[in-house]
């Protein structure tokens, strides 16, 4: 490496450990008199100088401000690792050959009990002295050292992943939502939605007991209301409250001595298991409309999104009834002082996955018949009957898109060139970076922003307006700190934004705080944009 590359990296490093240990930089004179537009092209004339080197991307970027993560399943969050070590806990077995968690026949009356596993199966515990059973599991529940094979796509070993470390037992869900919320500290984010799902099992019970006219849903929505849909909503909300307790308590949130994830808020879309019966599917989707109600009273849960693949048959055949089911609860819901709001998974497809016919209509029904206001991966737009119109509908409604790069090579193969940022870009649609499942991916949100200026040659200031659009799209409660959408360059009359790392909001930024807890997190961000650039251009 050249002389120089070492001295920037040097730089780089330093400036990022400044930044990310809660500092602000010693500012120069010559720094304290620089304005903000000037400061920031400096700063993206070392972006740029780091471009060819994804080593030193990604010492400048660890500590880069990227507000939010939005589009992130907890239970793909989460890594491999973290998986073994709680099965361990649980007395799980693992099939060595199949490498996937299995449940125990029994235990051990031994102090601590061991498993009792099937014969062929091996407690999981032995995968900490079996390095090559370690590395099976780790490998086979992500894609670390996958390789497409006949027969065997990404698309597959992605989703695959699931079912196999699906036995973990859910009491660990404060772990899970501690881990991420650890790991988004490290880079410098402050706010996560992620996707859960809780317990499938009562709500298709219940929708079993009726049949549902998708023609025609008032009857059946009648019936979920009658029959306790409310109930097993509360349930999941009181489930998730105590996760949220837990969490903060291993994060020693209310001690002197709080951990740097405490900084970070999460909030929960409700994640609707879309390929199931049409029945389950709506009764999912009306106790996530019932969570978000003001009389759920729960800050937690803010949304909803359908997930699984899209091109699996169930999702495939029943997409246009999904998203006219989905508008018939908009309606139902749209004079709620406070409701769950809509954030859906929308052409995750390529050409060759499904016909391409299938390609024509999801982005558009879920934009407009469904009434999302954000897209997640949005692939195949290109594929769109009219697609430059869709993109500039997408653009005038402000409805953003959710970019998951790493996600969409793995599952898809869609990378570089191929891969539709561009497209929204030039069409105006605002984007947000996100992971999508950063354990299942083995990646962080930092990667993604290393991969959007490597892969997608985006520039510094491309960079602030995802970390920006992430917060003003985010469903986080208030109204926005802009005075215009998607246009960060003006706050709302009375609240002076930041100009330098140290700055402290005012009285009236605080008055607006009260009311939102977005317009917040908003300032913060730019308070953090402020102290990382000085930092990158400290001596």
């Amino acid at each position: 490496m050249p002389r120089h590359c070492f001295a920037l990296l040097r730089r780089l490093v330093m400036a990022a450990a400044f930044v990310s240990a809660g500092c602000s930089a010693v500012v120069a004179p010559s720094q304290s008199r620089m304005s903000p537009l000037a400061r920031e092209a400096q700063v993206a004339e070392r972006l740029e100088a780091a471009r060819n080197s994804p080593p030193a991307l990604r010492a400048m970027l660890t500590a880069f401000p990227k507000g939010g993560d939005l589009h992130m399943h907890l239970f793909g969050a989460v890594y491999a690792e973290t998986f073994l070590r709680e099965a361990a806990e649980d007395n799980l077995c693992a099939d060595p050959v199949k490498l996937l968690l299995l449940p125990n026949i029994g235990t051990t009356k031994s102090i601590p009990p061991k498993p009792v596993c099937a014969e062929g199966t091996v407690p999981v515990a032995n995968s900490f002295t079996n390095q090559k059973l370690y590395d099976g599991l780790i490998d086979s529940f992500s894609m670390r050292a996958f390789v497409p094979s006949a027969g065997v796509s990404g698309h597959d070993q992605f989703f695959a992943t699931f079912a196999r470390f699906g036995g973990v037992n859910k009491q660990h869900l404060p772990e899970w939502l501690d881990e991420v919320a650890t790991r988004a500290a490290a880079q410098n984010e402050q706010y996560l939605e992620v996707m859960h799902t809780p317990d499938v099992a009562p709500i298709a019970k219940l929708a079993s007991g009726a049949s549902l006219d998708p023609a025609n849903p008032e009857p059946f929505y009648q019936y979920l209301l009658a029959h306790g849909i409310r109930t097993l909503a509360q349930q999941a909300t009181e489930e998730m409250q105590a996760a949220m307790v837990a969490r903060r308590a291993r994060e020693q949130c209310e001690t002197p001595q709080p951990q740097p994830a405490c900084k970070v808020q999460i909030h929960v879309l409700y994640q609707v298991l879309r390929a199931l019966p049409l029945p389950t599917v709506f009764a999912q989707s009306v106790a996530a409309f019932e969570m978000g109600t003001a009389e759920a009273n729960d800050p937690n849960y803010v949304g909803l999104n359908y997930v699984q693949p899209e091109d699996t048959f169930a999702s495939m055949s029943q997409y246009s009834a999904e998203m006219h089911l989905l508008q018939f609860l908009q309606s139902k819901y749209k004079d709620k002082s406070q409701h769950a709001r809509l954030t859906l998974h929308a052409g995750e497809l390529t050409l060759g996955l499904v016909p391409p016919e299938g390609l024509r209509f999801h982005i558009r029904e879920a934009v407009e018949v469904a009434g999302a206001e954000r897209i997640g991966h949005g692939d195949d737009i290109a594929y769109e009957t009219d697609a430059a119109a869709l993109l500039h509908e997408m653009a005038a409604k402000h409805i953003s898109v959710e970019i998951n790069l790493s996600s969409n090579d793995g599952i898809l193969g869609v990378r570089g060139a191929d891969h539709p940022l561009a497209l929204y870009r030039a069409a105006g649609v605002p984007f947000h970076l996100s992971t999508d499942d950063e354990g299942v991916s083995r990646i962080d949100l930092t990667n993604e922003y290393v991969r959007a200026v490597t892969d997608q040659h985006l520039d510094y200031r491309a960079l602030k307006q995802s970390a920006r659009a992430s917060l003003e799209h985010s469903f986080l409660h208030g109204e926005s700190l802009w005075s215009a959408p998607d246009a960060f360059t003006t706050a709302r009359s009375g609240c002076a934004l930041p100009l330098r790392g140290r700055d402290t909001p005012g009285a009236t930024c605080k008055t607006l705080f009260q009311t939102s807890e977005k317009a917040r997190h908003q300032w913060e961000l730019e308070r953090r944009l402020a102290a990382f650039e000085e930092a990158a251009l400290a001596k």
